[in-house]
Formats: C-alpha cells, sequence, structure tokens
C-alpha cells in the first residue's frame, strides 16, 4: 500500500508504531539521509483512516527534505504523524511511548513540536530520548517553541513575495487573509499588525478569530468561503491541501504567501496558480523558519543574532526562486523543487564517492 501511494517519493523508511497500553499509534517516515539525519517535527491529529494518516506523513517527511535542504541545514527529511486527537488523547504515557518509539531508530530520525503538539509535550517526548528539538536550551542559543520564529521566517517572505509581486515590500495598507490563526498564524497577525496590514482572519475555532479581532482589529471570514475573500495576500497558515482545483479558481488575490505545510493539493495546482498570475511561495522554503530555530539548538555556535539573520535571509531566498521563475517560465514550486533535488542529489553523490 505505500510503495503505490502517489506521494511515496523513494522514502528510504516509512515505520508504523503502536504501543496499545499508551494508546498510541501512528507513523514514522524518513525520506532521505542524504545530507544528514531526518528531521522533522511530529503532528497530532485525528486521521480519519489509515491511508489519510500515510499520506499526511509521505508528504511532510518529503517536504522536510526540502526544506532542509533549501535552508542550508545538515538534516535529511522525516516527520512523524500521531492518530489521536490533541484535544482529548494526550497523556504523558502517550508521549512517554512516542519517545521510545523515536529513540528505536537511533538518531536516523529526530522529532519536534508540529501541528498538536506543544513544548511540554516535547519535554515528556525527551524524558526517552535524546533525539528530540524544540525545547529551550540552557546554554548557548535558547530555542524552545519554534512558532514565533516560523512566523517571522513568513513574514519576511511575504515581503519578499509582495515586493516582486506587487512592487513593493512594505505592506501598510495592504490587505492580508490569514487562514489559521494558531500559533504561527497569530504570530504572524501580530508582524502584519506591526507592519500596518489590514488583516482579515478565518479559522474553524472561534477564540483564535477572536483574539485576533481584539488585539489586532481583524475582520473575521467564514472559514466556508475563505478563498473568495478580497485581499491583495492570502496566508494559509492551518493545513495543507487548500490550494487546488476548487478554491483557485475563487482566488482574487496576486499572492499566496504562508506557513501551512503542503498548501498545493498537487503539483498540478501550482501551475494552476501560475497560469492564473498568482505568484505562491513555496511552503517549504517560506515556513523553514522553525526547522532553522530548533536546529540551531545543536550547533554550539548558535546565536540569537545568527539565526534571525538566516531566518530573514528566507526573503532573499525566494527572490532568487522567482527571479529563475521569470527567467525560465516555470511555476515557483517546480524551480525551487529542482534546487531541492539538485542539493541533494550531490549530497548523495558526494557520499558514494567518499
Amino acid at each position: 500500500m505505500i510503495f503505490s501511494q502517489t506521494d511515496f517519493d523513494g522514502h528510504e523508511m516509512v515505520t508504523a508504531f503502536c504501543d496499545q497500553r499508551a494508546k498510541l499509534r501512528g507513523f514514522i517516515g524518513v525520506h532521505s539521509t542524504a545530507l544528514g539525519p531526518a528531521f522533522g517535527g511530529c503532528r497530532m491529529w485525528p486521521y480519519v483512516d489509515e491511508a489519510a494518516a500515510i499520506r499526511d506523513v509521505l508528504r511532510l517527511s518529503r517536504g522536510m527534505s526540502y526544506k532542509n535542504a533549501m535552508a542550508g541545514l545538515p538534516y535529511g527529511g522525516g516527520k512523524a504523524v500521531i492518530v489521536a486527537d490533541p484535544r482529548s488523547d494526550k497523556t504523558p504515557e502517550l508521549f512517554k511511548a512516542f519517545g521510545r518509539m523515536v529513540d528505536r531508530l537511533g538518531g536516523t530520525y529526530m522529532t519536534a513540536e508540529d501541528v498538536g503538539i506543544t513544548v511540554d509535550d516535547m519535554r515528556i517526548v525527551a524524558t526517552e530520548t535524546v533525539h528530540v528539538g524544540g525545547i529551550p536550551q540552557e546554554d548557548g542559543y535558547r530555542g524552545g517553541d519554534p512558532s514565533p520564529i516560523t512566523a517571522r521566517g513568513v513574514f519576511a517572505g511575504i515581503k519578499a513575495t509582495a515586493r516582486h509581486a506587487l512592487g513593493s515590500a512594505d505592506l501598510a495598507g495592504v490587505t492580508v487573509a490569514v487562514q489559521g490563526a494558531g500559533h504561527v498564524g497569530y504570530n504572524l497577525c501580530r508582524l502584519l499588525h506591526e507592519a500596518g496590514a489590514s488583516i482579515k482572519v478565518s479559522d474553524i475555532n472561534a477564540e483564535n478569530v477572536a483574539r485576533v479581532q481584539a488585539e489586532f482589529g481583524a475582520e473575521a471570514v467564514d472559514p466556508a468561503v475563505f478563498f473568495e475573500v478580497d485581499a491583495d495576500i492570502i496566508a494559509p497558515c492551518a493545513l495543507g491541501s487548500v490550494l487546488n482545483k476548487t478554491t483557485i479558481p475563487l482566488i482574487k488575490a496576486k499572492v499566496i504567501a504562508g506557513a501551512a505545510n503542503n498548501q498545493l493539493a498537487g503539483a498540478a495546482d501550482g501551475e494552476r496558480l501560475h497560469n492564473r498570475g498568482i505568484l505562491y511561495a513555496p511552503d517549504y522554503v517560506i515556513n523553514a523558519g522553525g526547522i532553522i530555530s530548533v536546529a540551531a539548538e545543536r550547533d554550539d555556535a548558535a546565536t540569537q543574532a545568527s539565526v534571525l539573520a538566516k531566518v530573514d535571509g528566507i526573503g532573499e531566498r525566494l527572490r532568487e526562486i522567482y527571479e529563475r521563475s521569470d527567467e525560465s517560465g516555470r511555476a515557483p514550486h517546480e524551480v525551487a523543487d529542482h534546487i531541492a533535488r539538485e542539493i541533494m542529489q550531490r549530497a548523495e553523490e558526494n557520499g558514494r564517492n567518499v
């Protein structure tokens, strides 16, 4: 079933795990270790079935390979998904069991926070394995919750994308519609508000919307009609596959730039955006701030200033992608995929020649 999946991309390993006592079930996907150990977060979500969880772990782990390559990190791509509801199913026993599962892989995969997972959850995981990040450090670069750093990188990417598509990186008076006002989305809204942008926000959680409305004067948008919103920029910051053949024809914005992973339902949807003249910021490039921060926890030379400088450099990486896209006529997601695969291929060839 796994090898025949559309999203299987030569993954090195896909592991199912189960601990019945802890009520833990899920999957770990290791897409590539060409650049180093696979590093990527753990997502907790009530998937409708096993096939949906496998599809997600395949897509997310592949995205992490590309993300780490484009961010210049010495890590490959991996991801974990736990099939459970983060609102009701969390227990210390579950996270300890997950830590033991990660530890059994001996460092081939290293984990951290993702959707549904908090720093406190990772602290429990860390009682069972050293192969975990996203926890504040006592010495050196502090790290910890990567959400604010992810938002900072997305903000830098939005400015770079706006400069290319709208003619200016100045967001004052620009309308940005944010889908998802969780940890990353909220911090992004704060940065947009400080920059003078007009914010529209949508979230299935009414409390998240109310918070952004109260603090940043945002306008609420019904999730059912989010992609029909009048806005200059749309920032998907929730779950993936939101850009598809149904939603793309509805979009009025000129820019799509947000934090969500796997925003495109498929490669053809990147072409649909390109053909409509909508500039799409490849998600694994613009949302790399979090993994840059988490990876820095393992770098003795990292400082707050060096990490933030690298995160702010996300805008420059996007500028290069857009320029190559203009020169070649290829969609930005194709350009980014090509660059990432080249980086990984060179690493593989160098490894074989050692």
